[in-house]
């Protein structure tokens, strides 16, 4: 039987942790190569990016695989597209290094040891591999779908612990960065002294299964002024912390433990002060470790790669499950081999809240969604630059934008789901 009264402990990152620093670099690339696509009436379900970034003093280095048009690829004087030794063309490297810039701007980098414009970004894209892309591009031959673009196991989660459907640690965590993010870059008052590097942690405590307050915060934000101390830092951040938790009705236990900047002084900061990669915060771009993960990252791939459009489905699933009432909490795995469209899996877990059974709303499933690579990004509206702003603060627990982010969020299944589930029982 599953424990009822406890405590559990989330982590976020703010966009300006190296790490995330480098999520947004390879996001951006996606929407970059989406964009000239769609400019340059490229076939949208060709688009290929498996893209990795390494960041680190005034260095950011961008490299991976991709299958671009042509606006994208160096040229000769003749306007041909120039090809390396074994025939393969060659990247331009002009706009990838803008759009790194861009993105090192955004948020908000301008200091000595790290700066959008001064730092020296070196773009090492090539073609993708014809090995890897037989597993998609062949298989759409033989089954006329696209195959995974890898093998893999893939997880989505949901619970009614928040509006969002999202566990309560890692969705306040979430908040207060994105409190605290805004504000800094509106330069409200001494918010504006803030650095662009930030890491937060909330345990909550539940009590017969539910969150009800927060025991311990954890905050070590970057500072600009170096006579700040965490007495300092805290009087600046306390009260973004308390309007994140209030705003979600999640209040502050009497005897809360508070750790603000714990070391004392934070000023280097972001990939000057650690190196960051592409992929290394995947527990925070989920659930905060409250439910499974797949192992495979998310961030500079495009949807043909199921680590990252299986994953939105499976959320996608889980959230109108909910929603649906056919339980409280909800976890979906999904597996998949290259080469071969449908999962080869689909196991759901009802935690025991379930107003069906588990069987039954797997058998739902596979009526009221194609779980096929392509399935899921014409269900969802994958193709299209829309990613960047994934790469901090969570993909999932997110309101979707009109400009068709976050679709994955929305919760169009519910009354399918609460049709097939009837007819299936």
């Amino acid at each position: 039987m599953a424990r009822r009264n406890y405590l559990f402990t989330s982590e976020s990152v703010s966009e300006g942790h190296p790490d995330k620093v480098c999520d947004r670099i390879s996001d951006e690339i996606v929407d970059l190569v989406y964009r000239e696509a769609k400019k340059e009436g490229m076939d949208l379900w060709k688009v290929r990016v498996a893209c990795e970034t390494l960041a680190t003093t005034n260095r950011v280095v961008i490299a991976g695989e991709v299958r671009v048009p042509d606006s994208l690829l160096k040229k000769d004087k003749d306007g041909k597209v120039v090809q390396d030794s074994q025939g393969h063309p060659v990247i331009n490297p002009s706009k990838f290094r803008a759009a790194a810039r861009k993105a090192i701007r955004s948020i908000g980098y301008e200091q000595a040891g790290f700066h959008w414009k001064t730092a020296r970004i070196d773009v090492l894209l090539h073609g993708q591999s014809p090995d890897i892309g037989q597993g998609v591009d062949s298989a759409a031959d033989r089954q006329g779908e696209e195959g995974a673009g890898d093998q893999g196991i893939m997880f989505g989660y949901a619970c009614r612990e928040t509006p969002e459907l999202m566990p309560a640690p890692i969705y306040y965590a979430h908040l207060i960065l994105q409190l605290l993010s805004e504000a800094r870059k509106k330069g409200v008052g001494e918010v504006a002294k803030l650095g662009p590097d930030a890491k937060s942690q909330v345990t909550v405590r539940y009590i017969d299964g539910k969150p009800v307050e927060a025991t311990e915060i954890v905050l070590s934000t970057q500072h600009l002024d170096e006579s700040w101390d965490s007495a300092k830092v805290r009087e600046v951040v306390e009260p973004f912390i308390r309007e994140a938790l209030s705003s979600g009705g999640l209040r502050i236990a009497d005897n809360c433990r508070w750790y603000i900047n714990p070391t004392g002084k934070f000023v280097i900061g972001g990939p000057d002060g650690d190196a960051g990669l592409t992929g290394r915060k995947i527990i925070v771009d989920t659930y905060g470790g409250a439910a499974p993960h797949g192992g495979g990252a998310f961030s500079g791939k495009d949807t043909t790669k199921v680590d990252r459009s299986a994953a939105y489905a499976a959320r996608y699933i889980a959230k109108n499950v909910v929603a649906a009432g056919l339980a409280d909490r909800c976890t979906i795995q999904l597996s998949y081999a290259i080469g071969v469209a449908q999962p080869l899996s689909i196991y759901v877990d009802l935690h025991g809240t379930g107003t069906v059974s588990e069987e039954v709303v797997e058998m739902a499933i596979r009526q009221v969604m194609d779980l096929s690579p392509t399935g899921i990004r014409r269900q969802l509206d994958l193709n299209k630059a829309i990613y960047a702003k994934t790469a901090a603060y969570g993909h999932f627990g997110r309101k979707p934008g009109r400009d068709g982010s976050f679709s994955w969020e929305r919760l169009d299944l519910v009354k399918e789901l609460r049709q097939a589930t009837a007819k299936v029982a």
